[in-house]
């Protein structure tokens, strides 16, 4: 499929434009439209401007709130609770992630369960935030039913990716970002959108038979990486994001794809610690460059380059797209040309490079 490149600003004005035009604050769009486009930018297209019609959408029908009233309560010496009050996923987010360093700040570890909230986003996007004020950083979630359990043969247990960051001070950070499935269901939805096959081994259609048919394994099952390994992990993601916050758990996260009835009431665990509690800040720094020596010191295996930090694949593919653009496909064009018709917004400029 053919795309066109765009630069980073102008997805993000548009996309602002977008979530104001669906009666979010301009503050709150302007954060949405960044996190979407950081996801382009670092390569996870899955999860950044294609998704913006799905959002609108989900506004529209009621079953997100433009203007949340988030309420954070304090439980215990460094535990937060929030209420997110049904908000696009990313804005309580963010606040639980600072509200955690705050905690942090002072207990050197600080906790944060949030419920009422929806999808997300890119997983990386809150340790990013945490690597920016120099803490480590653990991020969970749930989400609506993709996997088996193990043993099963229905959805039952989200993609729900885990997310954690390291800090690295003058060397590359530690950066992980995964789900719980081989592959991520946003990137099966992007390979369905382009008509697109996916490889074997990844997803089953709803009738329990492999397939590389990216729509039949979109509706269907998704396989778990490492097999029993990631059901349990995604297992574990359920109970800290899910039952342990307050939110739906077990199977009740509604799709955001299918499911139109009511909320989400998808749950999130934010963590963050204070890299200086054991040794100093200039001592944790002068290890992790150390760290980051040995890693690019290690004997390469056959047809690799370079051993690389986790993230770092990520921070090189930015930087290549903050200069020359980023591709977007002619359907995903297609569709927010038709969110700037219906929203009255200006639409993507393809001169803005």
């Amino acid at each position: 499929m053919t795309h066109q490149n765009i630069h980073h600003t102008e997805l993000q004005r548009f996309a602002t434009d977008a979530f104001k035009g669906a009666g979010l604050s301009a503050a709150h769009a302007a954060v949405i439209g960044a996190d979407l486009v950081k996801a382009n930018l670092r390569g996870l297209d899955s999860h950044g401007v294609s998704r913006i019609p799905m959002y609108l959408e989900r506004l529209e029908r009621g079953l997100v709130n433009p203007t949340p009233d988030m309420k954070v309560t304090k439980v215990a010496g460094a535990v937060a609770h929030l209420d997110a009050d049904n908000a696009m996923g990313f804005l309580p987010s963010h606040l639980a992630m600072d509200t955690a360093m705050d905690l942090a700040e002072t207990a050197g570890i600080g906790m944060v369960g949030v419920h009422r909230s929806t999808h997300f986003g890119m997983g990386a996007l809150y340790a990013l935030q945490a690597i920016e004020r120099g803490y480590v950083s653990m991020i969970f979630t749930n989400s609506s039913p993709a996997i088996a359990m193990w043993g099963g043969r229905t959805p039952f247990l989200g993609a729900s990716p885990i997310a954690a960051g390291v800090p690295g001070g003058d060397s590359a950070p530690f950066v992980m970002d995964m789900a719980m499935t081989v592959i991520a269901r946003g990137k099966i939805r992007l390979k369905a959108m382009r008509n697109e096959p996916i490889e074997e081994g990844l997803a089953l259609d709803s009738e329990g038979r492999p397939t590389t048919d990216a729509n039949a394994a979109f509706e269907g099952v998704c396989l778990p990486f490492g097999g029993v390994k990631g059901s349990v992990l995604g297992t574990m993601m359920d109970l800290m994001s899910g039952l342990l916050t307050g939110a739906n758990y077990g199977g009740d996260v509604k799709s955001l794809y299918f499911d139109h009835s009511e909320p989400q009431n998808v749950g999130h665990m934010f963590i963050a610690i204070r890299p200086d509690l054991f040794m100093s800040m200039t001592d944790f720094e002068a290890r992790m460059a150390e760290f980051n020596r040995r890693i690019k010191s290690l004997p390469r295996a056959d047809g690799c380059d370079e051993v690389l930090m986790p993230g770092e694949p990520e921070e090189r593919t930015e930087a290549e797209r903050r200069a020359s653009g980023i591709p977007v496909t002619d359907n995903v064009l297609a569709d927010l040309r038709a969110v700037a018709e219906t929203f009255n917004i200006t639409a993507i400029s393809q001169e803005a490079l």
